[in-house]
C-alpha cells in the first residue's frame, strides 16, 4: 500500500475525532459561561468538579481504548469471536468499574469537594463547597452515561467508524448548550441544573449511540455468527484491561502532571498562573489535533497487523508528516498571533503580556509534542503502549524537576523545560520506532493477542464473514 493511501485513510480517520474533542471542549467554555451568572463560587465549583470528570476520564479508558484496539485487529482479520470478545470485554469492564465510581463517588460527594477544593479555610472555599456537593451529587452517578458513551465510542472506532462518535458528541453537546440556561436559569436550580443539563444531554446521544451499534453491518454480522472458539467474560474483560491499561496510566500521568505543573508556576505570581490557563486552553485547538492523530494510527495499525500486515513503519512516517505539520503551523500561528489569542480569551494587561509570552514560547514543545504523541498511536495500536505509558510517566517526572529548577525564569523557564523534557520523549520513542520489525508466526501483543501473519488475500476461512 502506498503513502499515499495511508495518508489518506489516516487523515479519514483522524478528522472526526478531532471535531469530537473539539465540541466537548467548546461546549465546555459556553457551559462555564452560563454558570458565570451565577457567581465566582458556581464557576469554582464546576470548574474543579469538571477537573475531576477528566482524571476519572483516564479511568474509562482502560475499557474504551482497549475495545478500540481489540475491535480494530479483529476487524483486520475478519475474526468474528474475536470482534464479540472484544465488545463484551469491554462492558464487562464498564460494569466492574462504573458502580465503583459512580455509587462511591455519590456517597463520598462532599469528602471529594473538600479535597478538590482544598478545605473550606477560606471564605471562596466555603462558598464553592456546598456548590462543589451539590454538582456531584448528579455528575457522579452520571458518569456511568459518560462511560457507556465511552465504550460505545470505542466499539464504533475499533469498527472503523469515526464520524459516528463526533456525531454524537456534537449532539450531546448541543443538547447541554440547549439546556443550559434552561435548567441553570429558567428552573432556577443553579450548578445542579449544569449537571442535569449535561447528563441528559449525554444519555439521548448514548441512546442515538446503542441505536448506531446495533445497525451497524459489522458488528451485526460479528454478533450473529457463530462462534469458533470458547472464551469467558472473565478472559475477555482481563484481555481488554491488560490492553487499555497502559493507554490509560499515559493519560492520567499527562493530566497529573498538568495539575502538579500549575502549582510550580504558582511559585511565580498570580498573573502568571491566570495566563497559564488561558493559554493551556488556547493550545487544545492544536493538541487535539495531535491526539486524532494518534488514535487513527492506532487504529490503522490494530487493523493492519490484525490482517496480517506489518505496515507500522510507513504508518509511521506518514503520521510524522501530518502531525509535524500541523506542530510547525501551530508554532508559527503562536509567534505570529499570540496577543491576539489572549484578547480573544478576554485578557489585558499583565495576564495578556504574560500569556503572550508563553504562547511565543511555546512552538517548539508543540511541535515535538505533535510527533510524539501522533506517533505514539503506532505503538499503542501494535501492543506497545506499555513501553509508550513508561516514557510518559518519565518525562514528565523530569518536566516537573527542570520546571521547579528553570521557574526561576518565568514562563520561559518553563516553556524551556517543557521542551527539554519533551525532547527527551521523543528521542526515546524515535529509538522504539527505529527498532520495530516485521513480526513473527508466533509474536503476540501486551495483553497475549497473537498477531497473525497471514497474507491478506489467503485468510483461513473459519475467520471470514460470511
Amino acid at each position: 500500500m502506498g503513502a499515499a493511501e495511508h495518508r489518506r485513510r489516516l487523515v479519514s480517520l483522524a478528522y472526526p475525532v478531532y471535531f469530537e474533542l473539539l465540541a466537548g471542549v467548546t461546549a465546555g467554555i459556553i457551559n462555564m459561561a452560563w454558570v458565570a451568572r451565577l457567581g465566582g463560587g458556581a464557576v469554582a465549583a464546576v470548574a474543579v468538579a469538571t477537573n475531576v470528570e477528566n482524571l476519572l476520564l483516564g479511568v474509562i479508558l482502560v475499557a474504551g481504548s482497549g475495545t478500540t484496539v481489540l475491535v480494530a485487529r479483529a476487524r483486520g482479520a475478519e475474526d468474528s469471536a474475536a470482534i464479540r470478545s472484544a465488545v463484551r470485554g469491554g462492558w464487562v469492564l464498564w460494569a466492574l468499574v462504573t458502580p465503583l465510581v459512580a455509587i462511591g463517588g455519590y456517597l463520598c460527594r462532599e469528602p471529594l469537594a473538600h479535597l478538590v477544593l482544598g478545605g473550606s479555610g477560606s471564605s471562596s472555599s466555603s462558598d464553592s463547597l456546598p456548590l462543589a456537593t451539590a454538582y456531584f451529587s448528579i455528575a457522579l452517578p452520571g458518569i456511568a452515561v459518560f462511560f457507556a458513551t465511552n465504550v460505545v465510542d470505542g466499539i464504533l472506532k475499533g469498527a472503523g467508524d469515526t464520524r459516528t462518535p463526533m456525531k454524537l458528541a456534537i449532539l450531546a453537546n448541543g443538547l447541554i448548550l440547549g439546556l443550559d440556561p434552561l435548567f441553570i436559569l429558567r428552573f432556577d436550580l443553579g450548578v445542579r441544573g449544569a449537571a442535569i443539563a449535561t447528563v441528559l444531554g449525554r444519555t439521548v446521544a448514548l441512546i442515538c449511540g446503542f441505536v448506531v451499534l446495533h445497525r451497524n453491518g459489522v458488528l451485526r454480522q460479528a454478533a450473529q455468527a457463530a462462534p469458533n472458539r470458547a472464551g469467558s467474560l472473565s478472559a475477555d474483560a482481563r484481555r481488554t484491561a491488560e490492553t487499555g491499561l497502559p493507554m490509560s496510566a499515559d493519560f492520567v500521568a499527562r493530566m497529573v502532571g498538568a495539575l502538579a505543573l500549575v502549582a510550580i508556576v504558582a511559585r511565580i505570581g498570580v498573573s502568571e498562573v491566570a495566563a497559564y490557563g488561558i493559554a493551556t486552553k488556547a493550545m487544545y485547538v492544536a493538541t487535539m489535533a495531535f491526539y486524532a492523530i494518534r488514535q487513527a494510527a492506532s487504529i490503522r495499525t490494530a487493523q493492519l497487523l490484525g490482517a496480517g500486515r506489518d505496515e507500522r513503519r510507513a504508518i509511521g512516517r506518514q503520521v510524522l508528516l501530518l502531525a509535524g505539520s500541523l506542530g510547525l503551523t501551530a508554532l508559527l500561528t503562536l509567534l505570529a498571533a499570540a496577543p491576539w489569542i489572549m484578547w480573544a480569551f478576554g485578557s489585558e494587561g499583565e495576564v495578556a503580556e504574560a500569556g503572550a509570552l508563553y504562547l511565543r514560547c511555546l512552538g517548539p514543545y508543540l511541535t515535538l509534542l505533535a510527533c510524539f504523541i501522533a506517533l505514539g498511536g503506532v505503538f499503542e495500536g501494535s501492543g506497545g503502549s506499555p513501553a509508550l505509558a513508561r516514557i510518559t510517566a518519565c518525562g514528565v517526572a523530569l518536566q516537573l524537576a527542570l520546571a521547579y529548577s528553570l521557574s526561576g525564569s518565568g514562563l520561559p523557564g518553563i516553556c524551556l523545560a517543557m521542551a527539554l523534557a519533551m525532547a527527551l520523549q521523543c528521542a526515546a520513542i524515535a529509538r522504539m520506532y527505529q527498532r520495530t520489525e516485521h513480526p513473527t508466526a508466533t509474536d503476540c501483543d501486551d495483553s497475549g493477542v497473537r498477531i497473525s501473519v497471514t497474507e491478506p488475500d489467503s485468510p483461513s476461512p473459519d475467520n471470514r464473514f460470511a
